[in-house]
């Protein structure tokens, strides 16, 4: 698998974690990165789910993003695609010794240092999803302000530079996967990260700040093979800034 960046120097990668974004489990904490697979097999004995991962509802109805969003589109994408991701991963660690870990723990532990183990993927997209629904708000897009617009302006530029660059990665992502904007914390600078299928920043030791899903799940629907126009819909109509801003907030605390 292959991840790309564009920062202004050279990467320097650190561990960095998230709080959860709506999703059920243990209390935060650090987690050996250990990668012998036969440390997740299942116990013996185990029985029913027991693992609580669960589907949560966006931070709006599923009809407030038209006519840029349709509810059909959102029928499918979080009422199937979302919700089979985190289905299958309460099956996958039930019984494992990743039960009861943090959805953060779960995805580092199994990107396994880019040769993921088999609960990578659905951790990962159950993680992203729920972090693109809490990019975008009824009514978004526009500009940022304040020091999200301060960081933008110095590491790529201008917000226009930023903007081109940001949809550029977006469009070019080949096959399924999506773009972000991402925090160093290491070199306290912004950097765009474009990564395929499942994975996203949190392996490189980025802090999210935004992403876009470019898997076609998520636009064919409204926009059938036009992602530059999905994308520009995104940028300009739907985009939460708020949402972006208090990531930064949190990650420079």
């Amino acid at each position: 698998m292959m991840m790309a960046a564009t920062t202004a120097s050279a990467n320097s990668l650190t561990s960095a974690f998230l709080p959860r974004l709506g999703f059920h489990g243990s209390s935060h904490k650090s987690l050996q990165l250990r990668t012998q697979k036969k440390q997740f097999a299942r116990k013996a004995g185990s029985g029913t789910i027991t693992a609580k991962f669960e589907l949560q509802s966006p931070p709006y109805p599923m009809d407030a993003l038209g006519p840029h969003m349709s509810s059909r589109t959102f029928e499918f994408h979080w009422g199937k695609h979302h919700r089979a991701y985190v289905d299958n991963l309460n099956k996958q660690i039930d019984g494992t010794e990743l039960d009861g870990k943090t959805l953060e723990d779960i995805i580092l532990v199994t990107y396994n240092k880019g040769a993921p183990l088999p609960a990578f993927n659905n951790a990962a997209q159950a993680w992203n999803h729920q972090f693109f629904w809490e990019s975008m708000k009824p009514n978004g897009g526009g500009e940022p302000s304040g020091e999200l617009l301060e960081l933008i302006n110095r590491d790529f530029g201008s917000y226009d530079a930023f903007v081109k660059e940001f949809k550029a990665a977006a469009a070019t992502q080949f096959g399924s996967g999506w773009a972000w904007l991402a925090y160093k914390p290491e070199e306290k600078k912004l950097a765009l990260v474009k990564t395929p299928n499942a994975e996203n920043p949190l392996v490189l030791g980025y802090t999210p700040l935004l992403t876009i899903d470019v898997w076609e799940h998520a636009y064919y629907l409204d926009f059938q093979n036009r992602r530059p126009d999905y994308i520009s819909i995104f940028m300009e109509k739907l985009v939460s800034w708020e949402a972006v801003s208090s990531r930064l907030k949190a990650a420079t605390a």
